[in-house]
């Protein structure tokens, strides 16, 4: 593989997230580069962030533009095919049918696209990155305005426990495929990443109150800050639960494939219910993580799914580890 990288060299994600120059769409490079890096997947694969208004739109600081820069700082050449599509589920990453995604894919659906793109630099993609499988859950926690990616401040929200079946069965017989059809066209020698996914929804713990206030309380506010958590934790257990099978999947599914793993959801501590020494908040390290690096308790851009600047680099930061 043409980009020397190590895992040492991973905190200049950072430094690259903060720059500026290419926005990492289309080729992105030089002219005279030899290399590709080709990212595919869903809205986090295109930088997906609420504009002031709260509505979604695509950013060029999505954790695949801050990736990119930085590993230009290694191989100048290198170039960036942009490939995602906010939306995508595995069913339509596959076969196409999502119609704000379908105009984008000549071939058909983005798996196709991806394949056609790979055939015809064969031997000149150096990393392949994928995000897939969440969207096959959106639809499935009630409540929540999964087009936009918002959650409200109520009550009514809960997990369709038929829905996230449907949607399992749906991961389960979809991502060993398209691992399977990544492996077969990209061929033995090009690197492939994908990732597991942080738990946005433990966020259900601070639906009763102002989040941006509760992301601010200090320790010594926590226990009126957190009056109904204990109510809320069912549902954010849940989420775990649900997140913990799903992270599953995906890494059997991409480990034999010979697929590398960045494990997000472990640098986001999605199962560390514990709260830090010395925390300012009161709030357990996994929540801490959600609302440092996405919009979920932002008071007025969100709450939002998605990971804010901080957080596309802090997933940038776990793929340039895994990166050869």
């Amino acid at each position: 593989m043409r980009i020397g990288w190590t895992a040492a060299a991973a905190a200049v994600v950072l430094a690259a997230g903060c720059a500026g120059g290419d926005d990492g769409g289309g080729d992105g490079g030089s002219s005279s580069g030899e290399g590709y890096y080709l990212s595919l997947g869903d809205s986090l694969a295109v930088g997906v962030q609420p504009g002031e208004d709260g509505r979604p739109r695509e950013t060029s600081e999505g954790y695949t533009d801050i990736l990119y820069r930085t590993l230009r700082e290694e191989d100048p050449g290198l170039r960036h095919e942009r490939m995602g599509c906010g939306g995508e589920d595995t069913t339509t990453f596959v076969e196409g049918g999502l119609p704000d995604c379908e105009e984008r894919y000549e071939s058909g659906s983005q798996l196709e696209e991806a394949e056609a793109f790979l055939a015809e630099h064969e031997g000149g993609v150096d990393l392949v990155t994928l995000t897939i499988g969440a969207n096959n859950f959106t639809d499935c926690v009630r409540g929540v305005n999964s087009p936009d990616g918002r959650a409200p401040s109520s009550e009514d929200v809960d997990i369709g426990s038929a829905c996230v079946d449907e949607g399992l069965d749906r991961l389960e017989e979809e991502v060993p495929v398209i691992a399977e059809r990544l492996r077969t066209a990209a061929g033995p020698d090009t690197q492939i990443i994908g990732m597991t996914y942080y738990n946005p929804f433990l966020a259900f713990l601070l639906l009763d109150g102002d989040p941006a206030h509760q992301a601010a309380a200090s320790a010594e506010e926590a226990e009126e800050v957190f009056p109904e958590r204990e109510a809320r934790s069912g549902l954010a257990e849940e989420a775990v639960e649900v997140l913990t099978e799903v992270n599953g999947i995906l890494t059997d599914a991409y480990k034999a494939e010979g697929i590398d793993v960045a494990d997000v959801d472990a640098a986001f501590e999605s199962t560390n219910g514990e709260v830090p020494e010395g925390s300012d908040t009161g709030m357990p390290a996994n929540l801490q993580n959600i609302c440092d690096h996405t919009w979920m308790c932002d008071g007025d851009r969100g709450p939002d799914i998605h990971p804010n600047e901080e957080g596309a680099r802090k997933i940038a930061g776990v793929f340039a580890e895994q990166v050869n």
